[in-house]
């Protein structure tokens, strides 16, 4: 009786241990997440609009089912938020804002759900470190819905497969709908689940699962603004995406993915990453939720790493993969927990406040950018991206420009067009010339549809005064600003 009252007082103690720990990661996670939420807030207010950003401004002017970059829902969204809050970065910004900063709580889900509630609130924690992840949605781009919309697909797939229940494979349905509606790569989400659905055993369990076959139908319908979009726009979304950008040849220069991502992750961080992913690989054979942590975690790592070395090196594209490291930062927790060497335990902790900083200092670095004293001293050291700094200067002098003498106003590209347009609100037609980035980023066909590109301008201005604004790191050659006819 002795000894069963010890067990039982040994239990209880054990249990109040669980519960404690619960409460200490839940606390830090609150308190991360409001602080963060916090400086994001104040950045997505002042930060100047990026260049894409303006155009996707000027996307949601112009409401359509796709565009020539890109599908529909980053203009709705926008459109929305502009529409509650009125014009400004606010205005556009907060509906993204909303949707990613719920991507730790998706991963707070989604930790609960594959092991425990502890794991939930580190995963969450985790997220949050994680630059990419953490600073999700300062700015207005497609990566916001389709990361959250993605994290949200893994979640529902990770509960059907167990339970087969009518509501997660309606969940995700809606949820590769939504991917499919933010960017062409939602693509990748549907290659990350085919190999699940072949190489793992429960994976082909679920071909004869009426479910499956339901929430493929849904996810079809997201297709539909891609494929009238591309109907009416004679394919130029899909040319841009699979052919115009990538030349689809090997350059050996991006060998060096890697130590991009390991920059981008943080390398003491992104090293446990690497090490997580490897223990899932040696545990897939064990189910759930082993088995889909390993093939969706994989496809985005290595999928992304091959075709790298082929496609469009041109552009930003460290963000890609981001996607891989969700569902390794729900099982890092739980694989650090059995690790036999504790060193693994500290190696990550110690990337893990590393990355945080990194996180703190890069959020710092943007919010000098929102500071017009700052902002200055940044562009005139060259300190800083030239995308997001100097466009509401660049609207000034070209406002005071046409006020002394008015003219037509014409940029050198799309970037600077779009800028200006945001500035103006809308008030004055903004044409642009037709410079190699507006193909390099897929513009060139959309401006021509909307009437702003050099044809339209030399069709309706011929023989009109233009005031012509330069940016100049975009030319090899400086230009100034001037009064020019057409």
């Amino acid at each position: 009786m002795a000894d069963m009252g010890w067990k039982a007082r040994t239990d209880m103690g054990n249990d109040a241990s669980v519960v404690a720990g619960i409460a200490r990661w839940r606390a830090a996670f609150v308190t991360v997440f409001v602080c963060l939420l916090a400086v994001k807030l104040v950045l997505a207010a002042t930060l100047q609009p990026l260049g894409d950003e303006a155009f996707y401004w000027q996307e949601s002017r112009h409401l359509a089912w796709g565009y020539s970059d890109l599908p529909p829902l980053t203009a709705w969204l926008i459109r929305i938020g502009e529409s509650i809050a009125g014009h400004g970065a606010w205005g556009m910004r907060w509906p993204f804002l909303l949707l990613g900063s719920g991507l730790p709580w998706v991963l707070v889900a989604f930790g609960r759900r594959a092991f425990d509630e502890c794991a939930g609130w580190q995963a969450g924690l985790l997220c949050m470190c994680l630059p990419l992840a953490g600073s999700l949605g300062v700015v207005a781009l497609p990566d916001v819905p389709l990361t959250v919309a993605g994290a949200a697909a893994m979640l529902a797939l990770l509960r059907a497969m167990d339970e087969n229940r009518l509501r997660d494979w309606l969940l995700l349905g809606a949820a590769l709908a939504v991917c499919w509606m933010s960017h062409y790569r939602a693509a990748m989400y549907l290659v990350a689940g085919l190999l699940l659905f072949l190489f793992a055993a429960r994976g082909r369990a679920q071909w004869a699962r009426g479910g499956f076959w339901l929430a493929m139908l849904i996810a079809a319908l997201g297709l539909i603004p891609i494929v009238v979009s591309n109907w009416q726009l004679r394919g130029a979304g899909l040319a841009f995406q699979l052919i115009e950008r990538n030349p689809w040849h090997f350059h050996a220069d991006t060998l060096v993915q890697p130590l991009e991502q390991a920059v981008t992750c943080t390398p003491l961080l992104y090293v446990s990453l690497l090490w997580a992913l490897w223990c899932c690989w040696r545990r897939r054979r064990e189910g759930g939720p082993w088995d889909v942590m390993t093939w969706l975690s994989l496809t985005f790592l290595i999928v992304y790493f091959v075709a790298g070395l082929f496609a469009d090196d041109q552009r930003f594209r460290v963000h890609w993969p981001l996607p891989g490291y969700l569902p390794l930062l729900a099982a890092l927790p739980v694989l650090l927990r059995d690790a036999v060497r504790k060193h693994w335990r500290m190696f990550t902790v110690a990337g893990a406040v590393l990355a945080l900083l990194a996180q703190i200092a890069g959020l710092g670095y943007l919010g000098l950018a929102a500071s017009p004293v700052a902002s200055r001293w940044l562009g005139a050291a060259r300190a800083f991206p030239t995308s997001f700094i100097g466009w509401k200067e660049s609207a000034d002098v070209a406002r005071t420009q046409l006020t002394s003498q008015p003219a037509v106003l014409v940029a050198d590209n799309f970037m600077m067009a779009a800028e200006l347009d945001f500035q103006f609100n809308g008030q004055r037609v903004v044409y642009s010339l037709d410079s190699p980035l507006n193909v390099k980023y897929g513009r060139a066909p959309q401006l021509a549809l909307w009437g702003l590109d050099e044809a339209a301008l030399r069709r309706s201005q011929s023989g009109n005064q233009v005031l012509l604004v330069v940016d100049e790191h975009a030319l090899a050659e400086i230009e100034p600003v001037g009064i020019a006819s057409v």
